[in-house]
């Protein structure tokens, strides 16, 4: 059963050669400047972002995203903010919106209660990088009822045979991770990535994207073809770190 995700993605391949992901932390460094890199990234082609709700240890996250989901909690962001904001940017904005986060903010909840918050804010489906897929079925199956898309990551060290069981509880696009390790640092585009894409391809015909150290226009060339999105998110951070909105908009215009 194909959902509202993936026809989004098979729709909008068919338009463009390479789709783009971005990505925020919610509240950091606040939600005004959440905001306006939002109508940066709408401005600039972005046609999925995933909100993150900052968590305490991060454990899928780089050095430049633990400091920030640290300092937004610090800062007392709560998941009801998160999803307030959620909900704003969805009723304003033309590009999907995911949640991405950590198993943790959805078991609090519970698992009803989180993907109804989530429908109700708008989103289309969530990214739960520490949730294995020997336990993802209830969340999934709740997630399936709502139109919700569970996004799954494939990566590099995954076993052949555990990507067909991860291609088989995933829907709407799979997150390739282009490496071992943490987000942030620079990855090596190389044949090692095309060989594991077409390791990707072979367990799933969904939309591949491709996350973790995708950085520059050379990047996304490089990925052009072979993947059908490329993920931007600590790189697009770093831009706003070391110079504000006008340094965001340069790096979002360049990477195209």
């Amino acid at each position: 059963m194909s959902n509202q995700l993936e026809t989004f993605c098979r729709e909008t391949s068919q338009k463009k050669e390479l789709m783009l992901m971005t990505h925020i932390v919610c509240g950091y460094p606040s939600f005004e400047a959440n905001w306006r890199m939002l109508e940066l990234m709408d401005e600039h082609g972005a046609d999925i972002v995933e909100l993150q709700f900052p968590f305490s240890e991060p454990s899928a996250d780089g050095p430049l995203f633990v400091k920030a989901n640290q300092a937004a909690v610090k800062a007392g962001v709560t998941v009801k903010d998160c999803l307030e904001f959620m909900k704003k940017a969805s009723s304003r904005f033309s590009f999907k919106i995911l949640m991405m986060g950590y198993v943790n903010t959805a078991w609090k909840m519970g698992y009803e209660k989180f993907t109804d918050a989530l429908v109700e804010a708008g989103a289309c489906g969530f990214i739960l990088p520490d949730l294995p897929v020997e336990e993802c079925a209830e969340i999934h199956a709740i997630a399936e009822t709502k139109g919700l898309a569970p996004i799954m990551l494939m990566t590099p060290t995954t076993p052949t045979e555990r990507l067909h069981k991860i291609a088989a509880s995933a829907t709407g696009l799979i997150y390739v991770v282009a490496r071992k390790g943490v987000t942030g640092t620079k990855t090596q585009m190389s044949t090692d990535l095309d060989v594991f894409l077409g390791r990707c391809r072979e367990a799933t015909d969904l939309p591949l994207a491709v996350g973790f150290g995708v950085s520059s226009k050379e990047d996304t060339d490089y990925l052009t073809g072979k993947a059908d999105m490329a993920i931007v998110g600590t790189a697009s951070l770093r831009a706003w770190e070391n110079g504000g909105e006008q340094e965001l908009g340069t790096f979002l215009k360049n990477l195209k």
